[in-house]
């Protein structure tokens, strides 16, 4: 027993200092910190050690004797660890459901150093009904083809033990590679799995309508581009921005940046627009105060963008734009949650056209056109004239008489019908897709009990005991949509909830299938803060595994650090010989 007690304590301590090994490279990692410095004895991992070493005798002698033990390749492997156990929990759950069915999500981009990442993401139902969408990696791709990136997902799918007979969704954006019909990644997913629906994204869609609509009306695609300007001379050197800055402080006691247009970014046209509508008069001093330094390069596009802005034109075609663009921006913020789905979004896409078509009329365009009038006046700009026409030619006219307008409200008026009706056109083609009305079927099936051949196609319904189990569902309850049955599923008790599993496993179908691929969007913005120009190195190891510890932080910090270091011990004999047995 003398001979075991020192063995018995030195296994105590280093259980101790692994535990604290393991909380600092928590800690960390769910920060979105970096584990090194320019050199490994300077970085937050080793710094955060050494603090801990100072009240902590047991630590200070572990970090001195056995160092190999917080080296790059010790904080991977736990990493790893701590990245997989979160990852096995999403995959234990999907797979414990009451019936397999779930969706895949993924998106690309490049990060800091040029490498192509591929962001991973699965949908499922939990057993509450809830929709959850959880990330479940960032892999590098060499080749940005359909057939590439199935073969990275159909892998990540076989080491989560998902089998594709449960895949029943997938959502990406427009790219050929994802969304073409013959070689793009949605088609060689149907050809494995023909139940996987592919869905457009959303989003990506409401964001391709804006473009077309904003292009419709050159009055208002003029005042984007000129709003896209202002911006990029306003950011380009600290100087215009302090000039604009001081100038709005002090007219209006507060300023609002203004930042150019991005093409990749859903929701910011009409912010610019407001920040440029409710700035206006401080945007005209500042651009005359550029415009007057003769030396400054950036001089002449600050007097070109002047003339602009001081047509009454211009101001017309930010006030139609802002009215035009704020629905459909307000419907893709409708879009971008984690639980919304397809019957929501084309309900919400339905609404947003009939509110373009209310808006279709006469009375509608002149309110617009009398306030731009109002502020034209106020801001002292030129009035709102009618451009010159040019006559057309008599072979495309013929011998009859061209029509010119005859003042600048019926001009102006024509573009902005023709803005409203590209909306509603624009919207019916983007969700006019073979999956939303295969899964437009299946949820009116639900709505009406009435037989439907979409119901065959899939293994877990049975379409008697489907159609039995909704003539008992409506003969004791009232509903018109799916959400309505959600809501009297969650309020069953288990017995009575458990003769309408046909009913359950419907719902499910219809709530798995993606509407947006924003969460793989906002994994980029954690690999944004993980990769930096300052880690570009990062191996791709370690950026999984970071990535999956720092976007699942609440799952992380449930994680027990004995867990960890048990799963660290358990790999070799010699580090079982040093720890011992917690």
């Amino acid at each position: 027993m003398q001979l075991c007690s020192p063995s018995a304590s030195a296994q105590e301590a280093a259980r101790s200092a692994l535990l604290q090994t393991v909380g600092a490279l928590r800690y960390l990692s769910k920060q979105g910190l970096a584990l090194r410095g320019h050199f490994n004895e300077e970085g937050n991992f080793q710094t955060y050690l050494r603090d801990k070493a100072e009240d902590d005798p047991n630590l200070a002698s572990w970090l001195q004797k056995h160092h190999t033990y917080t080296s790059p390749e010790i904080q991977n492997e736990m990493l790893s660890i701590m990245g997989n156990t979160i990852i096995r929990g999403v995959a234990e759950e999907i797979s414990a459901l009451p019936v397999l069915q779930y969706s895949l999500i993924m998106d690309g981009t490049q990060d800091i150093s040029g490498t192509e990442q591929i962001s991973i993401c699965l949908r499922y139902v939990n057993k509450d009904l809830e929709p959850r969408e959880e990330f479940v990696g960032m892999y590098e791709a060499f080749s940005t083809t359909g057939a590439h990136l199935w073969k990275i997902a159909s892998d990540v799918l076989l080491r989560l033990n998902l089998p594709l007979s449960g895949l029943r969704g997938q959502t990406y954006d427009g790219a050929a590679n994802m969304s073409g019909h013959i070689s793009g990644m949605q088609a060689l997913v149907r050809r494995v799995q023909p139940l996987a629906i592919f869905v457009h994204c959303g989003p990506h869609c409401v964001n391709l309508v804006s473009q077309a609509v904003s292009s419709s009306a050159p009055v208002v695609s003029d005042a984007l581009t000129w709003i896209h300007d202002l911006g990029c001379l306003f950011g380009q050197s600290g100087k215009f921005k302090t000039i604009f800055k001081q100038i709005a402080i002090s007219e209006n006691g507060s300023f609002t940046t203004i930042k150019p247009l991005c093409a990749t970014r859903w929701t910011v046209r009409t912010p610019a627009i407001k920040s440029v509508l409710t700035q206006y008069e401080v945007v005209l001093a500042a651009l005359e105060e550029i415009a007057s330094d003769k030396g400054s390069v950036s001089a002449p596009r600050a007097r070109g963008l002047l003339g602009h802005f001081h047509k009454g034109t211009t101001v017309l075609g930010l006030v139609m734009g802002q009215d035009i663009v704020l629905k459909l921006e307000g419907l893709n913020k409708s879009l971008q949650g984690r639980a919304v789905s397809i019957g929501g979004m084309l309900q919400a896409v339905d609404c947003t056209k009939k509110a373009f078509m209310a808006k279709r009329t006469s009375n509608s365009f002149m309110s617009l056109y009398s306030r731009a009038v109002e502020l034209a006046s106020s801001f002292d700009l030129e009035p709102i004239m009618l451009p010159h026409i040019r006559k057309p030619s008599n072979r495309y006219g013929g011998p009859a008489n061209s029509h010119i307008p005859s003042s600048a409200e019926e001009y102006f008026q024509v573009q902005f019908f023709c803005a409203t009706d590209t909306a509603v056109t624009q919207l019916d083609d983007r969700f006019s897709q073979e999956g939303l009305g295969h899964l437009a079927k299946l949820e009116e099936h639900l709505r009406t009990g009435e037989s439907s051949e979409a119901v065959e196609l899939y293994p877990e319904l049975d379409a008697e005991l489907l159609q039995m189990q909704l003539a008992m569902l409506k003969a004791s309850y009232q509903f018109h949509s799916c959400q309505e049955v959600i809501q009297i599923l969650k309020t069953m008790v288990l017995e009575v909830r458990r003769l309408f599993q046909q009913v359950e496993a419907l719902v499910r179908l219809l709530l798995v299938v993606p509407v947006s691929s924003c969460e793989a969007e906002r994994s980029f913005s954690a690999l944004r803060r993980l990769k930096t120009w300052l880690r570009s190195t990062m191996a791709q190891s370690r950026l999984n595994s970071v990535s999956v510890c720092h976007v699942h932080r609440e799952k992380l910090q449930n994680i027990d650090r004995k867990e960890i270091a048990v799963a660290f011990i358990g790999t070799s004999e010699r580090r079982s010989h040093l720890f011992g047995k917690f």
